[in-house]
């Protein structure tokens, strides 16, 4: 099985308890995920998120309806956490969040490791599609999160 991986750092605004606290409302992920994947949280909210948790979401690839099934296999307030996915569209998808205080700010790391269906087609399906829409849906997140930490400066 061939494994990808997909880095961004994201520079916010905000001390890191407070961007922490953030992350740690899984209702929060709807803000985070493009309109077009029609992602929806199916585990009754709240979300008491520690180690161990499971999350289970439903959303469309290409307007294919998929559901996503996630544990919280790494629980460690305010640094990191790390979620893995049980049931969903890849081989494998294993997402760190880690948190770091710099000064006022917090810089952010995502780390995702990956593999996709496809056989011998799966780097041409990595190159073509799956990467670019992961960079894509990085990118919304990150200027989500932007606007939604500018928007808090106001408050």
């Amino acid at each position: 099985m061939k494994t990808y991986f997909f880095k961004q750092e994201t520079h916010i605004p905000h001390p890191l308890e407070t961007v922490f606290h953030f992350f740690s409302n899984a209702e929060n992920l709807n803000r985070l995920t493009p309109p077009h994947l029609d992602f929806e949280i199916l585990t009754p909210l709240p979300i008491q998120m520690a180690e161990g948790t499971l999350i289970d979401y439903q959303l469309k690839i290409y307007k294919i309806p998929i559901k996503w099934k996630t544990k919280i296999i790494a629980w460690e307030p305010p640094y990191r956490f790390i979620d893995a996915q049980l049931k969903g569209p890849y081989r494998k998808w294993i997402h760190e969040h880690k948190f770091e205080a710099a000064g006022d700010r917090t810089e952010m790391t995502d780390t995702v490791e990956y593999a996709i269906p496809g056989g011998i087609f799966s780097p041409a399906i990595n190159n073509l599609f799956v990467r670019r829409d992961i960079q894509k849906i990085f990118n919304f997140r990150e200027s989500q999160l932007l606007t939604i930490f500018r928007s808090n400066d106001k408050e």
